[in-house]
């Protein structure tokens, strides 16, 4: 049996740092047993008819879980003691092989750990510019999608900070990471008040359930159709990862922060495509696809982010 751990951060070799506690026990997501096994089958089950029902309704549906940094760089681990191969983006890959409506990410990030450039940030659990061009290239092919020639090189640019797993640790070691202008031909043409509030505050870089924005694309050549992405931190409603890419691809997209599905937003809008976005930590707990895009948050849960200037923009 996994031995349970309480360190939230791993420091592993070169200075690289990995998740290994917080809510989700993200090391005890590499165990073994029934209850785990049964989990992922659930999980399973629910990517084959989210995919089965989007297609009744006409939508191509697309999954992409993000690694995990242990998942992908175990070889920059110092003595940890879990089994890479029981990750479950692993597991899940070889139970939904040959299903259009799963795309296995985790294959090619290792294939591609030892090239000249990091998937991911040593002090962070985010990818970098890289990785998340790489996992974009696979959704679009997943997609049937064509990518911009140039989307590749865009404007990069360094920025020096105290990275999320950083700050965990003693002294805050800083991390110089690429980021990248992407945005040329997409305008973002809504955003709610969760949106609004944390930018007028100065507080667009943290986490942000329930944001819900829309970028339109009248570029050359752009790919016309309409999608709606649910997502989190690694596509992010600014469009500096996952959703700019795919803004700067297709003619609109609808972006909600959330891993709960609004199957109602998604018969409303009718997109031609529908792609589901999740960091392999959060699968450890099942959605209940309850979310309501108009107000936020999930379905019989009351706000809790908006304060008077968001309640007066949502009135």
């Amino acid at each position: 049996m996994l031995r349970k751990s309480r360190d939230t951060v791993h420091v592993g070799r070169d200075g690289w740092l990995f998740l290994t506690g917080g809510s989700n026990r993200a090391l005890d997501q590499y165990g073994g047993g029934l209850l785990r096994w049964w989990h992922l089958r659930r999980w399973a089950r629910l990517i084959e008819a989210r995919t089965a029902r989007a297609a009744g309704l006409g939508i191509r549906c697309v999954h992409a879980i993000v690694p995990a940094k242990l998942s992908v760089y175990d070889n920059m681990t110092r003595d940890l003691a879990y089994d890479p191969g029981r990750a479950s983006t692993r597991l899940l890959a070889r139970r939904l092989m040959g299903l259009p409506g799963y795309v296995d990410l985790l294959t090619p990030f290792r294939a591609a750990r030892d090239g000249p450039v990091p998937l991911y940030q040593r002090t962070d659990t985010h990818w970098t510019v890289d990785g998340c061009l790489l996992a974009y290239r696979e959704v679009m092919r997943a997609l049937g999608a064509v990518p911009p020639a140039d989307i590749g090189e865009r404007p990069r640019f360094d920025l020096d900070l105290v990275r999320d797993l950083g700050g965990k640790l003693p002294g805050a070691p800083r991390e110089t990471a690429t980021h990248w202008d992407l945005q040329r031909h997409a305008v973002r043409r809504y955003a709610n008040a969760l949106v609004e509030a944390h930018e007028a505050a100065g507080r667009a870089e943290a986490p942000h359930t329930g944001a819900h924005v829309i970028y339109r694309n009248a570029g050359p050549g752009i790919d016309p159709r309409r999608l709606v992405l649910f997502g989190d931190s690694f596509a992010h409603f600014a469009p500096i990862l996952l959703t700019g890419l795919l803004a700067e691809s297709f003619a609109e997209v609808h972006f909600v922060w959330s891993a709960h599905l609004d199957w109602e937003y998604i018969e409303r809008v009718r997109p031609d495509a529908l792609v589901v976005e999740l960091a392999e930590r959060f699968l450890a707990r099942l959605p209940k696809d309850d979310f309501d895009v108009a107000a936020g948050r999930r379905r019989g849960v009351p706000a809790r982010w908006a304060g008077p200037a968001a309640r007066a923009r949502a009135a």
